[in-house]
């Protein structure tokens, strides 16, 4: 029996309003990155979309509501948020548990034709260099010709000087629109609290999250890596601070 769709609620908007925490104008870098996939997508009959680290599905979910003959998987590691997407969201998504760069996770999705976009939003940074690289030459080879990867995140302008400012800037942006005193690890405690939740979590522990490799790209070392894989344009269409919204088209 899935999570019901009162507690699905409770949990999917405090998960929204402590996202803000970490992703400055996440609202308006989402509007961008759906805006992205529409001009992409336009007079494709059935786009394939994926949503790389989605979470609940807040942005997979945005996309779905701008293309509603798009296909959109969200894809994620953790079966929790997963389900709580599914039961908030309901079926206008396709809800893949999936490790980015594990073995085999590309399979995972099923996909039964070329891609037409695949975004991700504060979700690549976990993966280590090395990794990355593979995930964006395997991104390349199953996106179509002319098929986008959208990427929000935190990506550092090249100069130091300047990535400190950037970074001070996004902060303070930040603080100044907060609206809920909750992070990231306050929302797991409090959720492994819940009694609905709590044998959910304690099923899936202590490998619920996969282990945060972490990189230190640069804005041009991401372009490098994207250009290398395959994508033959890649670059900035958006940025406030450290956070940027990339797009590399194949």
């Amino acid at each position: 029996m899935g999570v019901s769709t009162a507690t699905a609620a409770r949990w999917v908007e405090r998960w929204e309003s402590q996202q803000q925490r970490y992703a400055v104008d996440r609202e308006e870098r989402f509007t961008v990155m759906a805006d992205v996939v529409e001009h992409v997508t336009l007079g494709q009959p059935a786009p394939l979309v994926l949503d790389l680290g989605s979470g609940p599905g807040a942005l997979a979910s945005r996309l779905a509501a701008r293309l509603p003959a798009a296909e959109v998987l969200a894809v994620d590691a953790d079966p929790l948020l997963l389900e709580l997407g599914s039961s908030y969201y309901g079926p206008a998504l396709r809800y893949v548990e999936a490790v980015i760069g594990g073995p085999g996770w590309l399979e995972a999705l099923a996909l039964d034709r070329p891609v037409d976009a695949a975004v991700s939003a504060t979700a690549l940074h976990y993966l280590g260099e090395r990794t990355l690289r593979r995930v964006y030459r395997e991104l390349a080879a199953r996106l179509r010709p002319g098929g986008v990867l959208v990427n929000g995140d935190h990506i550092s302008p090249d100069a130091t000087a300047v990535s400190r400012l950037a970074q001070h800037i996004g902060l303070r942006r930040s603080q100044r629109h907060l609206d809920s005193a909750e992070d990231w690890e306050s929302w797991w405690a409090e959720a492994a609290a819940d009694p609905e939740l709590a044998p959910r979590l304690a099923r899936c522990e202590p490998h619920r999250h996969p282990e945060c490799e972490g990189n230190d790209l640069t804005l041009s070392g991401h372009l490098a890596l994207l250009r290398e894989a395959g994508f033959r344009h890649a670059g900035t269409v958006w940025q406030f601070g450290h956070s940027h919204v990339v797009v590399a088209v194949r």
